[in-house]
């Protein structure tokens, strides 16, 4: 079934529309999906203004979605482009809409496949113009606006007790990201009222992601989550990849020595270090890895719905997304670029 709309079924939107009919009952009258129907009523709604009241009432008008329809396509080159191959558009609406990627990973998937390519900007500029009927700027996964700059003041750390080290006591090494084995680590949480979250962390270097279901935000479910990582790699595996850990101040990681003991040798593991209070970019990469995660796992959703399985299925799609910063890489083939 196609999902595109013709002039005329616009003019059948217009109408039933007037007469009061449900978006869903339209999508059936002219065989599209009911979400093609609502995302076409979005797309041709205007103000209109009562000649009585004086108020602005929104309308949907078929010739402005049509005349938006094909400026759109005239402006952007698509009947050139991929206007006549549906699977390309597909193709590329799947990975914006389902696999969350960005317009610079689109561009990468499409080389890589062999289908015809699109500069970057000619994708944004497909998305911002309405081209896609199944695709808006909120699908994308990094969705900028203009937010002001916060006031940045030096802060002191906020150690939990005695022996919990501060950032500013950690490796200058680290600060390079030159090395493998330095990790950013945080927990996500779920709808308010909830306990289930995930604990994530986020290797410096290539950005790999290990993604846990934690039954709750609790320091003894991150210690034994750790703890379940340790014996999968092994105690002098673990040892290797972690040689350092950042973290906040929250007090899921309040068990720091633990932490920092491997439960089997009873020697240390790695090195655990504390931001300074409400220094989030002190953990950069873990921020913008837990921004890439709530494209997969909203805000507001229920972490408790989701399996170990599925939370695999998330880590290995977001350490296989292609990256501009590795020139089109994804973290697990920049990681086994340099040896690892």
């Amino acid at each position: 079934m196609s999902e595109y709309i013709t002039e005329n079924q616009r003019y059948i939107i217009e109408t039933m529309l007037k007469d009061g009919k449900e978006p869903k009952e339209i999508a059936k009258r002219i065989g599209k999906h009911y979400t093609t129907v609502y995302r076409e009523i979005k797309r041709g709604t205007v103000l209109l203004r009562n000649g009585t009241t004086w108020e602005d009432i929104p309308t949907y008008c078929a010739d402005v979605a049509q005349r938006k329809q094909e400026t759109a396509s005239h402006n952007k080159g698509l009947p050139l482009k991929i206007g006549s191959d549906i699977q390309t558009v597909r193709f590329m609406e799947h990975l914006i809409k389902d696999l969350r990627y960005s317009a610079y990973a689109v561009n990468i998937a499409l080389k890589t496949t062999g289908k015809p390519t699109l500069c970057v900007q000619t994708i944004y500029n497909y998305i911002n113009t309405g081209v896609f009927l199944n695709v808006d700027r909120n699908d994308l996964i990094y969705n900028k606006t203009n937010k002001k700059k916060e006031e940045t003041t030096t802060r002191r750390p906020s150690l939990h007790n005695l022996g919990a080290r501060s950032i500013e006591d950690r490796p200058k090494e680290v600060n390079k990201r030159r090395v493998f084995g330095h990790w950013e680590m945080d927990t996500v949480q779920g709808m308010k009222g909830t306990t289930p979250c995930l604990l994530v962390l986020t290797e410096r270097l290539t950005r790999i992601e290990i993604i846990r279901l934690l039954p709750n935000k609790c320091a003894d479910s991150v210690l034994k989550e750790i703890n379940r990582i340790e014996r999968e790699l092994g105690v002098k595996r673990f040892r290797q990849i972690f040689k350092t850990i950042t973290c906040d101040n929250g007090v899921e990681f309040l068990k720091h020595r633990e932490i920092e003991t491997s439960y089997k040798s009873k020697m240390r593991r790695t090195w655990l270090y504390f931001c300074h209070a409400f220094a989030s970019s002190e953990r950069g990469s873990n921020e913008n890895a837990n921004k890439l995660i709530r494209k997969y796992v909203p805000k507001g959703a229920d972490i408790g719905n989701y399996t170990r399985e599925e939370i695999k299925q998330i880590e290995n799609l977001i350490n296989n997304y292609p990256r501009k910063l590795f020139n089109g890489l994804s973290s697990t083939e920049y990681a086994h670029s340099i040896g690892f």
